[in-house]
C-alpha cells in the first residue's frame, strides 16, 4: 500500500516527521530573525515590518515581506529534504510521492496563512461597520469599499490556490493508485484466489489512496491551523477576564476550545468502536453478491433466484446491522456539533454583557475559535471517514500478508455465504 508509491515508507516517514520539527525549531529558534537580511519580498514591493513594530492580536489582511520570508524557508526547507531523498532512497514513483507530497503540505500552509489574513480583515471590517452605524458619517464610501476590494482579492488568491490543489491532489491520488495497481497485478497469481481479490485492486487500492490523501491532508491543515491560529486565540484571550461557573482562567479561551474537543473525541469514539468492522463485512457480503452477478452474465447456472436472495439477505442484515449503529453515532456527532456552534458564545457571555469587547474583536474571536476548535476535533470529524479507511485497509492487508506469508486477519477467515 505504501512501499509501491513511497521510498522506503519505514524511513522515509520518520524522516520527514524530524526534519519538519527540525525545521520548526531552527524557525523559531533563530530563522525567523534572519528575515530583515534574507527576505525577498521587498523586490516584489512587499516590505518587511520595521522593528518593533506591534503586530496585531489577529493577523492582517496583508502581505508582507515577513510572510515572503517564511515562505522561503518552507521551500527550501522541502527542497534540500526531497532531494536528499531521491539521492539516499531512490524510487520511481518519488516524483509524485517525495516532491509531490511537498508541493500539496506547501499548499495547505499557504491556504492556512490565507485564513489567517481573512481573519485580521474581519476585525478591521467589523470595527468599521460598528463605527459606521454608532456614528453616521464617520466612515467614508471609499475607505468601506476598500475594505471590501481587500477581502475580495485574499478570496481570489484563495480560490485560485483551493482550486490548483485540488486539481494536483487528483493526479497525485492516481498516481498512488497507479503504483499499487501496478504491484498487486505482477503478484496477482498469489492474490487472485482471495475473497473479492478483483475488487480490491480495482477499486479499494483508488479508495485507498483518495482516503489516505484526504486524510493526511487534512492532519495536515488542521496541525498548520492549529499552529497558525493558536496564538491568535491566545492573544485575544486577553479580552476574557472569566468564564461562566468557572470564573477567572488564563488563557480562557483556549482552555474551552482544549476541553470541548477532548470531550467531543472520546464520545465518537466510544459511539462508533463497532464502526470499522461492520463496514468491512458490508464490504464482503457486498463483493460475494456481487460475484454471484457477474458470474451469472456468462453461465446460466450461475445467478439463480433462491442463491441471489440468501446472498442479498446476507447484503440485508449487515446494512440493517450498520444503520443501526449510524443511529446512535450520529446523535452523538451532530449533538455535539450543533452544541459547539454555542460554546464559545457560552464562554464569552460574561465579557460580552459587560460591553467588553467590539464587535470586530468579538468576530475575530469567535473565528479564530472555531478554527482551533476545528484543529482540535479533528478526529471527531474525521472519524465516518477513518471508519471507512480502517475498513479498507483491513481488504487490502489480506493482500500485504498473503505475499509476506502470513496469516489471514480473523475476521477473513469468518464464513461468507457460498453459493450454491
Amino acid at each position: 500500500m505504501f512501499a509501491s508509491f513511497f521510498p522506503t515508507p519505514r524511513l522515509f516517514f520518520p524522516a520527514a516527521l524530524i526534519w519538519s520539527a527540525l525545521a520548526m525549531a531552527l524557525w523559531y529558534g533563530m530563522a525567523r530573525d534572519l528575515g530583515p537580511e534574507l527576505s525577498l519580498g521587498g523586490l516584489a514591493g512587499f516590505p518587511y515590518p520595521p522593528a518593533g513594530a506591534p503586530a496585531a492580536a489577529g493577523g492582517v489582511a496583508a502581505l508582507t515581506g515577513q510572510d515572503i520570508w517564511l515562505y522561503q524557508y518552507m521551500i527550501v526547507f522541502g527542497v534540500v529534504f526531497c532531494a536528499g531523498a531521491a539521492w539516499l532512497l531512490p524510487h520511481r514513483w518519488a516524483r509524485w510521492s517525495a516532491w509531490g507530497s511537498a508541493l500539496i503540505v506547501f499548499l495547505l500552509w499557504f491556504q492556512v496563512q490565507l485564513d489567517v489574513m481573512i481573519n485580521g480583515w474581519f476585525g478591521t471590517f467589523y470595527n468599521m461597520v460598528q463605527q459606521a452605524l454608532g456614528k453616521p458619517g464617520s466612515v467614508s464610501l471609499e475607505a468601506f469599499f476598500g475594505q471590501l476590494w481587500t477581502f475580495g482579492w485574499i478570496a481570489m488568491v484563495y480560490i485560485f490556490t483551493a482550486v490548483g490543489t485540488a486539481f494536483f491532489t487528483s493526479h497525485y491520488v492516481f498516481r498512488w493508485r497507479t503504483a499499487m495497481n501496478e504491484f498487486y497485478v505482477e503478484h496477482w497469481q498469489e492474490l487472485r484466489h482471495i475473497e473479492g481479490a478483483s475488487q480490491r485492486v480495482q477499486d479499494d487500492t483508488q479508495r485507498f489512496a483518495d482516503t489516505v490523501e484526504g486524510l493526511g491532508a487534512s492532519l495536515v491543515q488542521a496541525l498548520m491551523t492549529l499552529i497558525a491560529f493558536l496564538p491568535i486565540l491566545w492573544g485575544l484571550s486577553s479580552y476574557v477576564k472569566e468564564l461562566p461557573l468557572v470564573g477567572p482562567l488564563p488563557q480562557a479561551l483556549v482552555f474551552v476550545a482544549v476541553i470541548w474537543a477532548a470531550l467531543g473525541t472520546g464520545a465518537l469514539a466510544a459511539a462508533g468502536i463497532r464502526l470499522p468492522g461492520l463496514t468491512f463485512r458490508n464490504q464482503r457480503v457486498e463483493a460475494a453478491y456481487r460475484k454471484e452477478l457477474v458470474l451469472g452474465e456468462d453461465d446460466a447456472g450461475r445467478a439463480d433466484p433462491p442463491t441471489l436472495r440468501g446472498l442479498f439477505a446476507d447484503v440485508r442484515a449487515n446494512y440493517f446491522r450498520l444503520y443501526a449503529n449510524y443511529l446512535y453515532f450520529n446523535v452523538v456527532r451532530y449533538g455535539y456539533l450543533q452544541a459547539g456552534v454555542l460554546v464559545p458564545y457560552i464562554a464569552l457571555a460574561p465579557t460580552i454583557v459587560a460591553g467588553g469587547l467590539t464587535l470586530g474583536v468579538l468576530t475575530q474571536t469567535t473565528r479564530a475559535f472555531g478554527r482551533v476548535e476545528e484543529s482540535f476535533q479533528y478526529l471527531v470529524r474525521s472519524w465516518t471517514t477513518i471508519v471507512s479507511l480502517l475498513s479498507i485497509y483491513k481488504r487490502l492487508r489480506a493482500f500485504e500478508a498473503t505475499l509476506a506469508d502470513e496469516p489471514l486477519d480473523r475476521i477473513e477467515a469468518e464464513p461468507v455465504r457460498q453459493a450454491s
